[in-house]
């Protein structure tokens, strides 16, 4: 049911991304249509439309949905946010009364968390980030009556009661650095990471450098990788120092370090660009911060989405266990819209290109071969 419904979802945008673009051919120079913000990505589903889509579904009374975030907080503006957006949206479309969040500070106390948790006895337990996938694992594995949903959890087998959300970062990535490439004018971009031992970082990194190249074969990536997710000030760092080396496009790929960087280089002139949920409205408080006419745009994973998925399949007592793959395909993977930013007509022309391209196959990545997290060749260079 649940990958019948994404598919709906994403044929009937298609067609409505097909209609609006035969609209008036004598503006064949402007942007792409607008949408809330005023430019930017189409491609982008609302809860509301998501929860539209399940025709009015309701959880039965006593339902429990719980979470447990990675290092950080709810309002983190970045990946434990996202999570917590989609259940909270779920909560209420849902007519869902009953949850509990557990934020953690260090990864000591995952453990602690994920079993303080599951003894509240939630019908979903939601946990964030790849650090978190082995505890998430005995977890399931010891509480076959409560579903949970991973974020960024692989693994070559799941229990039936365990679903891992994975993402194409490298098709992200990609879309960034089509973007950077198409902004640059010093002809150099760079990238701040996060912890190069985590491969959906590794996946945005390399989709960036080779998004940036299919743009401008001679175009300069600088990228660096961090120790920690919660170092904004390093991530400051990282990104004054690439454009003390000619930057003008940072990609802050890496948490709240990466946005430390993006937040610097905005301030200063240069283009920023996000990562994980739209930036525009967390690391820059919905333009109120300095720098947020600079922020171009942001690489979205849609956890929400995942997450409020597969609450509805649990509800509905269709989910199943395994890997749940978000794509440019299904719309799990695109960018936000570009706000206050003047990105030019053939800048954002360009960028949606790029993801039209990679979302019907026309367009791949060649990004391949990071050992452990692919189920199959075919889904590592997609």
């Amino acid at each position: 049911m649940l990958k019948k419904l994404s598919s709906t979802i994403a044929v009937l945008l298609l067609l409505a991304l097909v209609a609006a673009g035969c609209g008036n051919d004598d503006d064949s120079d402007s942007a792409p249509p607008p949408d809330d913000a005023g430019t930017g990505s189409a491609a982008l589903l609302t809860l509301e439309e998501e929860c539209a889509a399940w025709g009015g579904l309701q959880a039965p009374d006593g339902f429990r949905v719980n979470m447990v975030t990675d290092i950080g907080k709810v309002d983190d503006g970045t990946f434990n946010q996202f999570a917590y957006e989609g259940m909270t949206g779920a909560l209420a479309c849902f007519g869902i009364e009953d949850s509990s969040v557990i934020e953690t500070a260090s990864e000591a106390d995952y453990d602690a968390n994920l079993n303080t948790s599951a003894s509240e006895n939630p019908d979903v337990l939601i946990t964030v980030g790849f650090l978190l996938g082995t505890d998430t694992l005995e977890a399931a594995e010891a509480n076959p009556a409560i579903n949970y949903i991973g974020i960024d959890q692989f693994h070559l087998e799941y229990p039936d009661n365990y679903v891992g959300v994975l993402f194409n970062e490298h098709e992200g990535g990609f879309i960034a650095g089509a973007l950077a490439a198409s902004l640059s004018e010093s002809g150099v971009v760079g990238v701040v990471g996060g912890r190069e031992d985590v491969p959906p970082v590794v996946k945005f990194v390399n989709g960036y450098e080779a998004g940036a190249k299919y743009i401008d074969p001679d175009i300069q990536v600088l990228s660096v990788y961090n120790e920690s997710f919660t170092d904004p000030a390093k991530g400051a760092s990282d990104a004054q120092q690439f454009i003390g080396d000619g930057a003008d496009v940072i990609f802050g790929a890496g948490g709240p370090t990466g946005s430390g960087g993006i937040k610097a280089a905005t301030e200063t002139g240069a283009w920023g660009i996000g990562v994980d949920q739209d930036e525009y409205y967390t690391t820059f408080n919905g333009g109120a911060a300095p720098g947020s006419e600079y922020l171009a745009s942001s690489a979205i994973k849609r956890v929400d989405l995942s997450v409020f998925r597969n609450i509805a399949t649990t509800i509905q007592d269709t989910f199943a266990g395994g890997a749940y793959v978000l794509t440019a395909e299904n719309l799990g993977i695109t960018y936000a819209p570009f706000h206050d930013a003047a990105v030019s007509a053939e800048a954002a022309a360009t960028v949606e290109r790029v993801r039209a391209g990679l979302a019907d196959g026309s367009i791949t990545t060649g990004v391949c071969g990071i050992d452990g997290l692919f189920l199959s060749e075919e889904s590592a260079c997609g």
